[in-house]
């Protein structure tokens, strides 16, 4: 089965078209649409060659405060040999379109879509495009918290076709979460999963949690409830929720919805 993911390309509106959109930024919760992520908007990176990205969250007053993702972009024959500037930053990839070839600790992995690999803090590593097409993937980077007696976490690549989703309690299926992680696992003080909702499925409480929230909408559409806001949302959408933002959702269908869903 081959994974299908949005990804940005950019490229502009026509002069005649509105601007009005669906972006909003509060104190709880901001959604970034996939109609503002366009050429205006990327940055470029230092020791990164034929990249640009779209950054969706970064530690700011009054925005993320634990963690930043990106939406990187690669044309072929880019990458970087020294992508990560800060020796305490732990990172994620994750790969929504063409191809990556990824090298970390000894080994090169060959990266495609659904593909997830976990960077410990201080971790060297290195990605390239072998490819004729562009790649896209999320970076998102996090400062890793000691905790003495645990360790640090070791590093791993997967690809979430080879995780079996776990439904949810009493939901037949239809309200699912793809793990990378063990929950229990204490050394891993981030989390990157994908939820799953079959047409109609639905979170049918407000969760309210400690935990930092990255959610971008990779196919589908649904209706989520922020800090008693409804906000549509469909593939291509990221939302950042603040601690404890309440949060909730009705997957819109007609077909399945999938969410990339961050935690820290």
């Amino acid at each position: 089965m081959t994974t299908k993911y949005y990804a940005p390309h950019g490229g502009h509106p026509p002069q005649t078209d509105l601007l009005t959109d669906r972006a909003i930024f509060t104190e709880a919760y901001a959604v970034i649409p996939k109609g503002v992520m366009r050429d205006i908007v990327t940055s470029y990176f230092p020791h990164w060659q034929k990249t640009r990205g779209w950054i969706l969250a970064r530690p700011l007053s009054g925005f993320a405060e634990t963690f930043s993702q990106t939406i990187m972009e690669v044309e072929p024959g880019g990458g970087s040999t020294n992508p990560e500037p800060d020796p305490s930053a732990e990172a994620a990839l994750f790969v929504v379109e063409g191809a990556l070839r990824l090298a970390l600790d000894g080994k090169t992995h060959d990266m495609k879509p659904g593909g997830l690999a976990f960077i410990p803090a201080a971790e060297k590593w290195s990605v390239r495009n072998e490819s004729k097409e562009h790649a896209r993937f999320h970076w998102i980077r996090k400062a890793f918290e000691f905790v003495d007696g645990l360790g640090a976490p070791p590093s791993f690549v997967v690809n979430e076709q080879d995780v079996a989703p776990i439904p949810m309690p009493g939901t037949n299926g239809t309200w699912a979460t793809t793990r990378f992680v063990d929950p229990s696992d204490l050394r891993y003080d981030m989390h990157v999963t994908i939820v799953t909702f079959e047409p109609g499925g639905t979170i049918p409480f407000a969760e309210t949690h400690v935990m930092e929230h990255g959610l971008y909408v990779l196919e589908g559409k649904a209706v989520y409830r922020l800090n008693g806001d409804w906000v549509e949302v469909e593939a291509g959408d990221f939302m950042w929720l603040r601690a404890f933002c309440p949060q909730a959702c009705y997957a819109g269908g007609p077909g399945a919805s999938a969410i990339c869903s961050t935690r820290t």
